[in-house]
């Protein structure tokens, strides 16, 4: 029960559902209902796919050119960690996201799937959360149903957005943002440290 909490609030870090209320309201201001709904609940399945994706391909990918897990585990927990320091110390997840949506013309993709939802993070703790060499297959349907649970938060606050937002206001969102951020840091500090200890038994 406590591997099943600690996955869920990994990516409940990495994909940040609060942190996407923002993008997804500033994605569809002035639209009516129907269409908010419709890019909701596209924006998810979307995501869902690509993580996915990650997750049966990911290692794959690695082993056909000839990359070490534990230095993928290693660089992909430095790419966390600086992601997660921009979310600590940078504008954040909602302002630095909403500033790309109002030069765009797309809407469920980009930026709300990618890369607000399938975050690179998210997709780097994808493969690193369902290692062939560490878990079973069992252990990685649990893994990603974990994932995919995380999503279906996702799309239900997108579902309330208007209402989340008005509850937390911009200033809650950059808030609980920075908090996800920490909380990521200590979790790409345990990869970087647990990839090099891997690469040295090699």
């Amino acid at each position: 029960m406590h591997e099943l909490l600690a996955t869920f609030i990994f990516f409940f870090a990495v994909i940040d559902p609060i942190g996407t209320v923002p993008v997804f309201i500033a994605v569809t201001r002035g639209e009516d209902a129907a269409f908010k709904r419709k890019v909701a609940y596209k924006a998810v399945l979307v995501s869902a796919l690509v993580l996915l994706l990650f997750v049966v391909v990911g290692e794959l990918l690695l082993n056909a050119i000839s990359i070490p897990l534990a230095a993928f585990q290693i660089a992909g927990g430095i790419v966390l960690l600086l992601f997660a320091l921009t979310m600590i110390f940078g504008e954040g997840k909602p302002e630095s996201e909403i500033k790309s949506v109002r030069d765009s013309t797309e809407t469920a993709i980009f930026p709300l799937a990618i890369p607000s939802i399938a975050s690179p993070g998210a997709m780097l703790g994808a493969v690193l959360m369902t290692r062939n060499n560490e878990y079973t297959w069992v252990e990685q349907a649990i893994t990603s149903s974990m994932m995919l649970s995380v999503l279906g938060v996702v799309l239900l606050l997108l579902l309330l957005a208007r209402y989340v937002h008005n509850l937390i206001g911009d200033g809650g969102a950059s808030i609980i943002s920075r908090v996800m951020g920490l909380i990521l840091s200590s979790v790409a500090v345990t990869n970087i440290l647990g990839g090099i200890k891997d690469y040295f038994a090699l």
